[in-house]
């Protein structure tokens, strides 16, 4: 029931907007406004804005060694500089993936972890039981208001609306400023593969920065539709499809996010899942056709199955169906030929390179 599902700052304006809204991460979404291709094209031409006020916030004050938060993660926040931001995992004690997400280093001893919606209530007891009795550890989420400008135009869209500071934003690094008259964190991040920013402000400000953005020509609206084929034509992971308890860093493919030369826990496992092999791995595969490949189709190798899709749909900037999957490493070889059947749906698909789309402007 949609009473039953949080909303964030910016429902009267999607609804206003005419929507698609539907329940994601136990959120009331907008999932489309024009249509997902459209607003797929308009962030890989010029620039789309999407509300991601669902996204989980916390705030850590105090000594990030001595209140134990550098061994929480599966990568090292002390040596964050200040001013940038570091991607990895919070795992449980078998290896697996309780959340992705990201901290940010505001100051030497402030940071900002930013976690996926559906997973911030547990993620913030979990964080919380790893550190020291009295440590300072505050769920910011509520207060806290977020939006993405993504697209090869965006940063000369925010440069002339809020200063030449921003433009001169690294990747993965960002800067606290000042917009609408209160204090905001502006990070040249995000989940599209092309240029854009994340912009941290306080919720009670966000209906007027969308409105501003808007009234911009080159800004339109875009839903989680369009951030999903986004984010998969550049190879990202989504939790809760390519990510769960269940996978771990190794199988996903994303052992560059893990230090093992530091202490966290899931560690040991880890380890041990290195020396065994595991039991399957990702993939990422091209269709033959226009057909969509979709969450939990089976996937076929020489007659047997081998795996399930994560993820999958329609690209446009390839023109077929594309996907990640999980298969048994036997069948993870790039060239590998493969059946992906879904009850009466069956499509012949090769397992590529990622990411299956390289075009876009991420690092211009």
């Amino acid at each position: 029931m949609t009473e039953d599902l949080k909303a964030t700052p910016l429902r009267a304006q999607h609804e206003a907007l005419k929507a698609l809204m539907a329940p994601f991460g136990g959120w009331l979404m907008p999932i489309q406004y024009e249509g997902i291709i459209a607003e797929h094209k308009w962030c890989r031409e010029q620039a789309a804005l999407f509300d991601i006020c669902h996204m989980g916030e916390f705030l850590f004050q105090g000594d990030i060694e001595g209140d134990g938060l550098e061994n929480v993660f599966t990568f090292s926040v002390k040596t964050i500089p200040v001013g940038r931001s570091r991607y990895g995992f919070l795992l449980n004690e078998k290896g697996g993936v309780i959340d992705d997400l990201i901290v940010f280093r505001l100051a030497e001893n402030e940071v900002m972890i930013v976690v996926n919606a559906a997973t911030t209530t547990n993620d913030f007891s979990v964080i919380r039981s790893r550190l020291k009795p009295g440590a300072k550890l505050t769920d910011i989420s509520a207060q806290t208001g977020k939006v993405d400008l993504q697209g090869p135009l965006s940063r000369e869209i925010l440069v002339e609306h809020f200063g030449p500071q921003i433009g001169e934003i690294p990747f993965f690094k960002f800067i606290k400023t000042t917009i609408l008259g209160v204090d905001a964190l502006v990070s040249r991040t995000g989940y599209t593969g092309e240029l854009g920013y994340e912009i941290f402000i306080p919720s009670s400000k966000i209906p007027e920065l969308w409105e501003l953005l808007l009234k911009d020509p080159r800004v339109k609206p875009a839903g989680l539709g369009a951030r999903d084929l986004l984010r998969l034509e550049v190879g990202y992971s989504l939790y809760g499809n390519d990510l769960d308890e269940t996978t771990t860093p190794l199988s996903a493919g994303l052992m560059s996010f893990v230090n093992l030369e530091k202490e966290f826990i899931g560690k040991k496992a880890l380890i041990a899942e290195q020396q065994q092999g595991p039991a399957r791995v990702k993939i990422a595969f091209k269709a033959t056709s226009r057909r969509s490949p979709r969450h939990h189709y089976q996937i076929f190798a020489e007659g047997n199955e081998v795996g399930t899709v994560t993820s999958g749909a329609f690209s446009p900037m390839l023109s077929c169906g594309i996907g990640l999957g999980l298969v048994k490493p036997e069948a993870a070889a790039l060239g590998t030929k493969l059946s992906i059947k879904h009850e009466k749906v069956e499509m012949e698909a090769e397992v590529v390179e990622l990411p299956f789309y390289s075009g876009g402007s991420l690092r211009s």
